[in-house]
């Protein structure tokens, strides 16, 4: 059996900022950046990038503006983009459209450097999440959110988004850039099988997909009950080695290593790792579990 290829990205690999640009892996990354335009937002306020070069994909934020957020009376402040929070709705739609102009701003920066011909406006296609393990082919975006955990795409200007406050984004591509997948990888998605669902449903061949694995709770913080882990280990006893006992009778529990044990599974060996924990890193990501009344960020791919 071939051996998975795997990146570790850590915190000093990223600047602080709104918009983050995926790290796929060093051996597709320069051919898929051509292909495919993937990113991630975190709970950093946006600022103002007009003074920035065309080629910086992220907006500095300063020392104090960090500390601002920490001390941030209102559980939304910055850049949330869940509308089914709480939070006011206006200010959300207003920071899906930034968002918005953001990803077509960046398209419209690369056909220029490439001399390629203006595209159509991307529209982003958002997800009712219920951790579940429904995926939807989308051949037409739609402003409407589709009931599903994942979705698939083969055509261009539809960039298919995952909100996450802990649980864990996934990203997945053709090496070639013509079909992509975005999963919402919550504990019950995983253990209802999302990944391979959404797997059986690419016309892609296993061996010729690319995975991105984003920032979750981390395996040092989500703790779960004896019934989330047999749940896994129900299905495949290799999932033990994703799950440390702890004193209180409770585990820790690793969704990176579920979601590598899973792609492996299905013949995915090119798997990128972001693993910034959501529930330490508090001034840069919402964290449901630690937060409860919180917003959402999300983790968008599309095809340039």
């Amino acid at each position: 059996m071939p051996k998975t290829i795997t990146y570790n990205r850590q915190q000093d690999h990223f600047t602080r900022s709104t918009f983050e640009l995926v790290k796929w892996s060093h051996l597709s990354s320069e051919l898929l950046n051509d292909k495919v335009l993937a990113l991630q937002t975190t709970r950093l306020p946006l600022q103002n990038t007009s003074q920035l070069p065309k080629h910086e994909l992220t907006s500095a934020v300063s020392p104090s503006i960090v500390t601002k957020i920490e001390n941030e009376i209102l559980p939304y402040g910055g850049f949330n983009l869940g509308l089914h929070v709480g939070d006011n709705a206006a200010r959300v739609i207003d920071n899906r459209f930034e968002l918005k102009k953001f990803i077509n701003q960046q398209l419209s920066i690369k056909q220029v450097v490439s001399n390629a011909k203006q595209t159509e406006q991307v529209n982003i296609q958002w997800l009712e999440q219920v951790h579940g393990n429904v995926v939807a082919t989308v051949t037409t975006a739609s402003e409407q959110a589709i009931v599903a955990d994942a979705s698939i795409t083969r055509q261009k200007n539809i960039a298919l988004a995952i909100m996450t406050a802990d649980c864990l984004p996934i990203l997945l591509s053709h090496k070639d850039g013509t079909e992509i997948a975005a999963i919402h990888g919550g504990w019950r998605p995983l253990v209802a099988n999302i990944i391979e669902k959404t797997v059986t449903q690419m016309h892609s061949k296993s061996a010729d997909i690319l995975a991105w694995l984003g920032p979750c709770i981390g395996k040092d913080a989500f703790e779960v009950g004896v019934e989330v882990k047999e749940a896994f280990t129900h299905h495949d006893i290799a999932f033990n080695k994703a799950f440390v006992k702890q004193d209180n009778g409770k585990y820790l529990a690793n969704l990176h290593q579920i979601a590598q044990h899973q792609l492996e599974s299905l013949g995915i060996r090119v798997i990128a790792h972001l693993e910034e924990c959501t529930y330490q890193a508090k001034d840069k990501y919402y964290s449901y579990r630690k937060e409860q009344i919180t917003g959402r960020m999300a983790s968008i791919i599309c095809r340039r």
